[in-house]
């Protein structure tokens, strides 16, 4: 019965002839930690087929998602930042932005771009947290402005897909400025009747939050994604009191008002597109 059973013990493959599994063909859910084939993911809109955890994902991905066919023209692609106070923390300013360029890919913390969502022109902005903890700079505050204008223009809707730590530190005022001139900007959008869809996506903070993340003329967001201006450590040592179960998660945000609606990844575009036919023809 040797065919049956091994007859050595131990593997006794030659490391040169072992077989990896190739790079980016698994993930791992960061809620219930099982494995996800990429493909599956890809399928599912990037949410656990499992637990329904929405896994974060960055503007290509939510392109790839609304527009149709991911078909879309990019607005606005070539501005990056200048070093107006020739900043410097662990390294100048200039190399940790060409760092992060070289390491994502992306100009800066947002893209634009102009397609179709089930036949409909629309304008999405979408934040990617991976750079710079998708901070607002001035070339966020300047792209939001730019399309805006180019919306205002052409008369399309407009949505922003809000994922950011907050403000830029190393930009300091002139990224404060940037709450100002967006809301603003906003506010010729309401005046035209043009709608503003806004999406708040984990996480959604600081400045963020207090400008343009919160001013949709519909503001949505994804299953228990960290909604809030200032962090839960900040805000218990300031008011001297333990903070309730779910603070700052979006069914929190919700039921206190802040909120329309939660939207799962996979139902987004529908919705959506739903409301956008329903409120400008």
């Amino acid at each position: 019965m040797s065919w049956f059973k091994r007859n050595k013990a131990g593997i006794s493959t030659a490391t040169e002839n072992k077989k990896e599994a190739p790079d980016g063909m698994w993930n791992k859910c960061p809620n219930c930690k099982k494995p996800l084939l990429n493909s599956e993911q890809i399928e599912n809109k990037y949410v656990c087929q499992y637990c329904d955890y929405h896994i974060r994902i960055g503007s290509a991905a939510y392109f790839s998602i609304l527009f149709d066919d991911n078909r879309f023209t990019e607005l606005f692609e070539n501005l990056s930042s200048g070093d107006p106070l020739t900043f410097a923390d662990t390294k100048p300013y200039p190399v940790r932005l060409a760092d992060s360029q070289a390491k994502t890919g992306l100009k800066d913390a947002i893209r634009c771009g102009h397609g179709k969502m089930e036949g409909k022109d629309v304008v999405i902005a979408c934040m990617d947290f991976n750079f710079i903890g998708g901070s607002m700079g001035s070339v966020v505050g300047e792209k939001i402005a730019r399309s805006i204008d180019y919306c205002l223009e052409h008369k399309i809707p407009f949505m922003l897909i809000s994922k950011s730590g907050g403000a830029r530190m190393m930009e300091a005022a002139f990224s404060l400025m940037q709450m100002a001139k967006t809301s603003a900007k906003l506010a010729l959008l309401a005046k035209a009747k043009i709608p503003y869809v806004c999406l708040l996506t984990d996480p959604t903070t600081g400045g963020v939050t207090a400008s343009y993340a919160m001013l949709g003329d519909i503001n949505i967001a994804e299953p228990g994604a960290l909604i809030g201006f200032a962090g839960p450590r900040v805000i218990k040592e300031t008011i001297k009191k333990d903070l309730p179960k779910g603070f700052q998660t979006s069914e929190f945000v919700l039921e206190h008002g802040f909120l329309d609606f939660i939207v799962d990844r996979r139902n987004l575009k529908a919705k959506v597109a739903a409301y956008l036919r329903l409120v400008y023809a």
